[in-house]
């Protein structure tokens, strides 16, 4: 995207720890540079700039430097450092430190990608850090440059986008943990074996989720708190860089927008938790009901063979013979009796349900 008038644009590093420097004027870019120290002299120097540093997989080195440059909180630059850190927001007097974990379905896995994203947002600069691929930094930075009437608010419309793109993305996962479901919860009543499995690793997954994304509605609401309660004595204080194009209250319609959106994708994974706890209950129900319609059927075998065999054992007693014994007929008489209470049980057993 084409920076406009004479900016000079500075090539950017690839690979690990690929950091780009960009300054802002008014919502528009105005040029590239080479490092921080750049940067915040520039800053410092003219009044109305905004400085975007976006960093990939940074090293702690890299994240020292600029610490020292932007004076970095060090409780919040050592959350960054160290990563895998809970969705949270924390100001530190005139910066505020915020971490987003978007989320991407490998459908394939059938597993949750969790991402993390790290925010530095102060007065006149802002620092996007991503410890993995879950968010396109490069493509998030070319949308909002093509908003220059937002992005004339500063450091905090960049963090309304972030919040927005990684709010919106949820969106893909929930829609394909949505069909695993369906399909997991035709498998229960068709009576796949696998059903249980899978019921469990999906119910794992949608926690996963679950923990990436309950978070953010303190979070917004406590963003919103700050710009709708100005107080530019208390620590901590946020309002938009130059307080353009209806200022605080613009932006509060954004936050309150993505507040929504972030409220919607709560809701629907709760659902998804509580629809696989339901689910997992139905299966265990059925296969306690499978279990016992086995259990009456060996039951009832086992008492159709008990009467023959307590008849035939009286015949192999080792005792001195009883009236009957002898009888012409007592063995055709004694296959019949078996034979019929065999039939009768079967019969009895057949118009219980039990075989």
């Amino acid at each position: 995207m084409a920076l406009g008038g004479s900016a000079a644009v500075v090539p950017a590093d690839t690979g690990p720890g690929h950091m780009s420097i960009r300054l802002y004027r008014g919502g528009r870019p105005e040029r590239d540079v080479d490092s921080p120290v750049e940067a915040r002299d520039a800053i410092a120097a003219h009044d109305g700039l905004m400085a975007w540093i976006a960093l990939e997989n940074p090293d702690r080195s890299r994240l020292m430097d600029l610490a020292g440059v932007f004076r970095l909180p060090p409780l919040a630059l050592e959350d960054s450092i160290v990563a895998h850190q809970r969705p949270k927001g924390e100001l530190y007097h005139d910066i505020l430190f915020m971490v987003l974990r978007p989320a991407g379905y490998d459908e394939e896995r059938e597993a949750v990608r969790i991402g993390e994203v790290h925010l530095f947002v102060g007065r006149d600069f802002v620092i996007t850090i991503t410890h993995d691929d879950r968010l396109d930094l490069d493509a998030l930075r070319r949308d909002l440059e093509g908003e220059p009437r937002l992005l004339a608010h500063g450091p905090l419309a960049v963090l309304y986008v972030t919040l927005d793109r990684v709010v919106d993305a949820y969106a893909p996962a929930i829609a394909s943990l949505r069909e695993d479901i369906d399909e997991v919860e035709t498998q229960v009543f068709s009576g796949d074996p696998e059903a249980s499995r899978r019921t469990y690793r999906l119910a794992r997954e949608v926690i996963l989720l679950q923990r990436a994304v309950d978070p953010l509605g303190a979070l917004l609401d406590e963003l919103m708190t700050s710009l709708e309660h100005p107080d530019p004595d208390r620590p901590g204080h946020l309002r938009p860089h130059g307080d353009r194009h209806g200022g605080p209250t613009l932006l509060r319609h954004y936050l309150r927008d993505v507040a929504d959106h972030a409220t919607a994708v709560r809701e629907r994974v709760d659902g998804f938790r509580q629809l696989l706890q339901n689910i997992m209950s139905v299966n265990s129900t059925l296969i306690g009901q499978s279990q016992n319609e086995a259990m009456k059927k060996v039951s009832s075998w086992g008492g159709i063979l008990v009467v023959p065999t307590l008849i035939s054992s009286i015949y192999g007693m080792n005792i001195a013979p009883r009236p009957g014994f002898g009888w012409a007929f007592g063995w055709p008489f004694t296959l019949a009796l078996m034979a019929l209470s065999s039939v009768t049980l079967y019969l009895v057993f057949r118009r219980n349900g039990w075989l």
